[in-house]
């Protein structure tokens, strides 16, 4: 941390200056590298992550004819596109399963919390050493070099892992490439961002005096620092910060109260379709990335009481992922929009025993998962399993396969070079193929 004289260092100064914690946050989020390329068009992305493991047997592939202790309570209906069946709680995504694809062959590494939602966040493994970036922070490192008046990328609930930490943050990037994080639940009758509003004590022309007092030092401290790359830089996105700020575009996207009451019933009125709501909002007014936490109670790690935890969680899921897809493709944004729906891995075929009611366990080998929109071609299902739900048959999918072809639609480089913390040299993506059926 660089200081001056005055004995605060910069993150103090600011405070004084009252821009705020975010106005920290966004300074770090306009340090771009002189290697970042714009893509041939920009493509958003939400996703919505559905933390703990969705239960692929119960939802997406399903196996009817597989004995009780496997096939479980749930039954499954038709839809849209031949050959996709989906389960019974999911009438409203049957009805517009055209608008997304479905992958029932995915596998990954690892079955536990934590690597597993790193991995599948970013298409990299997580190991001591290497913390990876997620698609949010990569896609501001390689893109967002121009000005905006909202955050790049923001992240809707809280997603940590007490273990492993933040998945999908800004990783060996650093800290300037996370997510502006909404802790509130959206459908909460008092939901508020406040952090786009200067303090009620202070002015707007307040802030712009402070603005020039800070200008002052910056170059003091310039001159002092020999003009190294952070002073060099630091005064454009300090002036950055202060607009984003005392944006009414930013405050306008976060004030979810001004959608009617009837599109807030469509999306449903609890955290997964208010988040969703809310993400369709931020990418209209600018915001490229949004992350969504997917549940409204028990999250979707079911070891115990699966289909009772299933009727709670899938309705809203199913509710708010159908209302966004449809919203989006009536507003003409589908096609520069990728909404993925994700967990970090399956549940076992096979039920458990847990004493409080059937549950099903960690499963990495096969699972499924959903992609629509960005241009990705939609109404595939792709892969398959056995007849248990248990084993890839045909066209096995890895992570780095899926991240891939993340990248793709959102025009990412793969092979961009980057520098960890430490300074070493990585590739964005150094595994991985894009999922040709997809493109």
């Amino acid at each position: 941390m660089f200081r001056l004289n005055l004995g605060l260092n910069r993150r103090e100064l600011l405070q004084v200056g009252s821009l705020s914690a975010l106005g920290v946050n966004l300074l770090d989020t306009f340090r771009q590298p002189a290697q970042a390329a714009q893509p041939k068009k920009e493509v958003n992305c939400i996703l919505l992550w559905l933390l703990g493991g969705p239960s692929h047997i119960d939802m997406y592939d399903m196996k009817p004819e597989a004995p009780s202790e496997i096939r479980g309570e749930l039954t499954p209906i038709s839809t849209r596109v031949p050959g996709m069946e989906l389960c019974e709680l999911m009438p409203n995504l049957a009805a517009c399963a055209d608008k997304f694809s479905l992958i029932r062959s995915m596998h990954s590494y690892s079955p536990t919390h934590g690597q597993g939602d790193f991995h599948l966040m970013s298409g990299n493994k997580l190991t001591p050493a290497i913390n990876p970036p997620g698609f949010g922070a990569m896609l501001t490192w390689q893109q967002e070099r121009r000005p905006r008046q909202t955050p790049p990328f923001v992240q809707v609930g809280k997603l940590d892992s007490p273990q492993y930490g933040d998945p999908g943050f800004g990783g060996y990037l650093g800290r300037t490439y996370d997510p502006f994080v909404v802790e509130r639940d959206p459908n909460s009758s008092s939901f508020a961002v406040n952090e786009f509003s200067p303090p009620d004590s202070v002015s707007v022309e307040r802030l712009s005096d402070r603005q020039q007092l800070l200008t002052a030092l910056d170059q003091y401290q310039a001159r002092k620092e020999k003009q190294l790359e952070f002073a060099k830089t630091h005064e454009q996105f300090r002036a950055r910060a202060l607009s984003m700020v005392t944006s009414q575009r930013a405050k306008n996207a976060f004030d979810i109260a001004q959608e009617s009451d009837q599109v807030r019933e469509q999306y449903g009125r609890n955290r997964v379709g208010q988040g969703l709501l809310l993400a369709r909002r931020l990418v209209e007014a600018g915001v490229r990335f949004v992350t969504v936490k997917g549940y409204v109670r028990y999250g979707w790690d079911h070891h115990p009481e699966v289909f009772p935890r299933l009727r709670t969680e899938v309705p809203p899921y199913e509710q708010g992922y159908a209302a966004l897809l449809n919203d989006l493709d009536q507003r003409g944004m589908l096609e520069n929009t990728l909404v993925i729906t994700a967990g970090e891995f399956g549940r076992t075929p096979r039920l458990n025993n847990d004493p409080r009611a059937p549950g099903r366990d960690h499963w990495n080998r096969c699972f499924s998962l959903t992609l629509g929109g960005g241009g990705i071609k939609t109404g595939i299902v792709l892969g398959a399993s056995d007849k248990h739900a248990a084993e890839i048959t045909d066209r096995p999918v890895s992570v780095p396969d899926y991240a891939a072809t993340v990248y793709h639609a959102l025009g990412l480089n793969p092979q961009a070079e980057l520098r960890t913390l430490d300074d070493r040299p990585m590739l964005a993506l150094p595994e991985g193929k894009v999922i040709t059926e997809l493109i």
